[in-house]
């Protein structure tokens, strides 16, 4: 992903809502990093010159809680210079949580205190690891 994404690129998800540029791909790299068994397959891609979509799927350990993770995304893309500019990945936050937290997840999923906690730890651990220089 770091090396299709323009320099202007911006990324957004369910947890991290928007990142620019650099902490684009740094997210990235730090989600590939941080995982011993990260596996995702890609399917039903459609792309033309101006943009396209995809549906993955991705398993791994979550690593806050040792639990395993099955996220089912679909993703949006714009191209801009034959490199992706805008990135949209949509999830079941929910189903998401329900998975990587357990009971809490699935207890408190769906509100948006349990997001906000979430979209904290995860802003929190990128700083971190932008801030390593990784």
């Amino acid at each position: 992903m770091v090396a299709c994404y323009h320099a202007r690129v911006t990324f957004s998800d369910p947890v991290f809502p928007r990142l620019e540029g650099a902490r684009a791909r740094a997210m990235w790299r730090m989600l590939c990093k941080r995982s011993t068994d990260l596996e995702v397959v890609a399917s039903d891609l459609e792309a033309d010159t101006q943009g396209g979509r995809a549906h993955w799927e991705a398993r791994y350990t979550f690593g806050a809680t040792g639990r395993k993770v099955h996220n089912v995304i679909d993703a949006t893309f714009r191209f801009e210079d034959g490199l992706i500019v805008e990135h949209r990945d949509v999830f079941d936050f929910w189903r998401w949580s329900r998975m990587a937290i357990g009971p809490a997840g699935a207890l408190l999923g769906w509100t948006p205190i349990l997001r906000g906690v979430v979209r904290g730890q995860a802003k929190k651990a990128l700083d971190a690891f932008v801030a390593r220089g990784s």
